[in-house]
Parts: structure tokens; sequence; C-alpha cells
């Protein structure tokens, strides 16, 4: 069943080798409207094709305020803006999809509230893929964490790149694997050698002083 939805979203859209995810942790309490709208533009115009937006503590009104600023300065045509966890708010938001983990919504359940016709991604494992996993209507599946990191809080420990090289060998050369977690411009390229489809980054990026220069430079480096 996913292999079929995963083929036709793959004649689509073509996921990137790095995407940025936009912890809430970075966005000023002051100004936060206008420095959304300013980086958002740059991120956009620097080339991010898809980008994660995660706020683990803000109420409903301020994830959906941020994800409006948010989807006005990065087009859909030209940006698929993904939520973490809240399934239920995408519509809302009019964002592209949303990526779920365990504690939240099921990849089944994500789909059959979203349709289609948006992306669900969701957590593959770490040592090893969670049993069945593969079976699930997800688009991408995100794996790690690769190395440590401080924007995510984790019990699990670091998989390093032969993690994800083993994890390639168990998933095979189709399924679209997402390598996330304390992933740096230097060790990305690694990443994706040992099998990752894509890198997910967020510290990296927005922790610089210009990130749309940053993600700019990952994006001529990884293509």
């Amino acid at each position: 069943m996913s292999n079929c939805f995963i083929y036709a979203v793959a004649m689509s859209f073509m996921f990137p080798k790095v995407y940025p995810i936009l912890d809430s942790s970075v966005i000023p309490a002051t100004g936060r409207a206008e420095f959304l709208k300013t980086l958002g533009s740059a991120l956009a115009a620097a080339g991010v094709t898809l980008m994660e937006y995660r706020n683990k503590s803000g109420s409903n009104a301020e994830i959906l305020a941020d994800a409006a600023i948010l989807r006005s300065s990065m087009p859909g045509g030209q940006v698929k803006l993904i939520l973490d966890d809240r399934a239920d708010l995408v519509d809302q938001s009019q964002f592209d999809g949303v990526h779920v983990d365990a504690g939240d919504l099921s990849p089944a359940q994500a789909r059959r509230l979203l349709g289609q016709d948006r992306i669900v991604g969701t957590f593959a494992g770490s040592d090893e893929l969670l049993p069945g996993v593969l079976d699930a209507p997800a688009d991408y599946f995100a794996i790690g964490p690769v190395f440590e990191t401080r924007t995510k809080h984790t019990e699990k420990k670091p998989i390093g790149v032969e993690g994800v090289r083993r994890l390639r060998q168990q998933a095979g050369p189709n399924a679209v694997l997402s390598a996330a977690a304390g992933i740096t411009f230097e060790t990305a390229e690694m990443v994706l050698d040992a099998g990752a489809t894509m890198v997910a980054v967020s510290e990296a990026i927005f922790r610089t002083s210009d990130p749309a220069a940053e993600f700019a430079r990952w994006k001529r480096a990884l293509g």
C-alpha cells in the first residue's frame, strides 16, 4: 500500500538532499512576526523546497499564527511546509503535510485525516528499523539520531554514519530516508553517502547569523 503511494509522490515532488527544521526555540519573543516574515522570504529565495516547523510547547493560536506567516512568505508552489506533530492543524495552517513520531497520531491516522495529497513523514528507527514501519502509509522515514543534538530531547543513542548505512540496507533502495540530529556541514555528505536520501538540519542552520545564506551554502555543496 505505502510503496505505491511513495512512488506517486516521488513523481510529483523530488525530496531535496537537505531541508531545514525550524524549531520555535530560535524565534524571538519580541518582533516574532517580522522575524518569521523576513526569515521565510529569505529561505525561499535561497532555494528551500521543503521545511519543517516544530513547536512543542506553543498554543494552537501561536502555532497557527507562525504558520500563517511562514505560508505567506514561502509560496506553496515553491516550498512544501511540514508541521511537526500537529496533524490536526495542517488544514488550518495550509501546510503541505505532517511529521508524526511515537506518541502522536500514527501514519495511518494522519493519512486518513489529511488524505492522499499531503506529505506524511514518520520516525522509522535508530539501531534497527521499527517492525513493519515501511508498510506505513508514509512518504518519508526519519532515522537517527545520527549524532548528538541539543534541539530535540531524545533518550536514543547516536547511531553514527554506520548506523545510517545499516538502516539503508534494511530499508532497501526505494524508501525515502531522512537522517536527522547533530548533522553538520562537514558530516552531511558522509551521511548522504551512507544511504540517507536527505538530511534534516536545525541548529547548524538556524543558530547562525544568516540562516538563508547558510542553507544556500549547504545546497551548493550537496546539490
